[in-house]
């Protein structure tokens, strides 16, 4: 792979991450989206426990990775408290896609020797999660296991 085939690849993903988080500021849209994008980082972080790092899709995968833990933080940054206030905002949708937020987290601490920044970044997407959760009294009533692992 060449250096503008990577240029181009990076140039989409920033599109369609832009795209998706325009489109987030639904409820609808943004708390599916997060549940997707979840989704794929914990497929991408298996794939990448066994790729090996001078393989020519290393480092498309991991901007990848990057691109995608960056549009969850996006979404929960700039709507969740949004989402919150409208009417579309599902509950049980919510406390899924948390779940699965904090099993990307999981898997991704397997991925520490290899990249530790993966980490360091979902901990930011779950500190962020967790402030605006903190700051909703309605989403004080959620499961109390998501809040514990969310807190803790």
């Amino acid at each position: 792979m060449n250096v503008e085939s990577l240029h181009i690849d990076s140039d989409a993903q920033f599109y369609v991450q832009h795209l998706i988080r325009k489109l987030g500021s639904e409820a609808y849209i943004g708390q599916r989206a997060i549940l997707s994008v979840s989704e794929r980082i914990s497929v991408l972080a298996e794939s990448l426990l066994f790729l090996d790092p001078f393989d020519d899709s290393f480092p498309s995968t991991h901007e990848c990775m990057f691109k995608l833990i960056q549009l969850i933080e996006f979404l929960i940054s700039d709507y969740l408290l949004m989402w919150l206030r409208g009417d579309g905002f599902d509950k049980m949708l919510f406390e899924e896609w948390v779940a699965s937020i904090l099993h990307v987290r999981k898997a991704l601490e397997l991925l520490e020797s290899r990249n530790g920044l993966y980490v360091l970044y979902m901990d930011r997407v779950t500190g962020e999660l967790a402030k605006q959760v903190g700051q909703s009294s309605s989403l004080q009533m959620l499961k109390p296991e998501i809040l514990d692992n969310l807190f803790h």
